[in-house]
């Protein structure tokens, strides 16, 4: 079977060093005299681009995005992107590793994975400024290479995740620590979907994981979401089905099989339920 093209930081990731963990570049010189075009396709990297000036189209996860000026897109290993960037955009594009982040401190994993909760930010001028020039600094520590250089990156990558999360708590009202916890553990639901989808297929399996009740998944779920958690498990089965029809030629039972559904008949009656369409034609009216 057919996968979706996966990208990696170098083109050997079985002979890595520390900074092949980890790649910035200057989107001026990608695009400087013709546009960046990429089709389809998922890494197994962080994905940021920073924007501070850009015009063009890019597709996360079937969402489509228009690209403006001080726009951050924040995509998380696997996702799905189709990038069109037009030349003369001007910005960051920055490639990294979860173990190239993630050193001994407590909360680095935390702290990541709520920075990049969110896909896209368009964040006032001010702020997105002072989020820049914390890359820019990135950007000059990574060409220079100083004595432990490779700290000051790790340093000031924790200070832009902590301003883009700051960012994002802004505008939202203030929670309780309950609430908090549930956002957590909806976060940590959310990761093992990702990663277990094409196994596991009942609450009770990722309440186990989570050390949690089916109820107190539900609960979780339903308070944050306004969705049960069997609802979240189906469409994230439908999004990995979507992923497969639109960027492989791979037949409607080999995407049934690797979904984990070895009647494909029933595949094909769960995706229709679910948006209308047969995967054939969902393919046909989408590709």
């Amino acid at each position: 079977m057919k996968t979706i093209p996966l990208r990696f930081i170098n083109s050997n990731p079985k002979a890595l060093n520390e900074f092949e963990n980890f790649s910035i570049r200057e989107i001026n010189k990608l695009v400087e005299k013709n546009d960046l075009v990429q089709d389809t396709h998922r890494h197994d990297f962080f994905f940021i681009l920073a924007l501070l000036k850009g015009k063009g189209d890019h597709t996360i996860d079937f969402i489509p995005y228009k690209i403006k000026n001080h726009t951050i897109f924040f995509m998380r290993p696997g996702q799905v992107h189709q990038l069109n960037l037009k030349a003369g955009s001007k910005g960051y594009l920055i490639q990294f590793k979860k173990d190239f982040y993630l050193t001994n401190e407590k909360d680095a994993g935390l702290l990541l994975r709520k920075a990049s909760s969110k896909n896209i930010q368009q964040p006032d001028v001010k702020t997105f400024n002072k989020l820049y020039s914390i890359l820019t600094e990135i950007f000059r520590e990574s060409n220079t290479k100083d004595e432990k250089y490779s700290e000051v990156i790790n340093a000031s990558f924790n200070i832009f995740f902590i301003e883009l999360v700051r960012y994002q708590q802004k505008f939202e009202q203030d929670m309780d620590k309950g609430t908090v916890l549930n956002q957590d553990r909806l976060e940590d639901f959310t990761e093992l979907l990702d990663a277990h989808i094409s196994k596991n297929k009942q609450p009770a399996q990722y309440a186990k994981m989570l050390n949690l009740t089916p109820y107190q998944l539900n609960t979780i779920t339903k308070t944050s979401l306004g969705k049960t958690s069997s609802e979240l498990i189906n469409e994230q089965i439908v999004l990995e089905s979507k992923r497969y029809l639109l960027s492989t030629s791979n037949q409607i039972k080999e995407i049934a099989y690797h979904l984990g559904y070895e009647d494909t008949s029933y595949f094909i009656r769960f995706f229709k339920k679910h948006t209308g369409l047969s995967p054939e034609a969902f393919r046909s009216n989408f590709s």
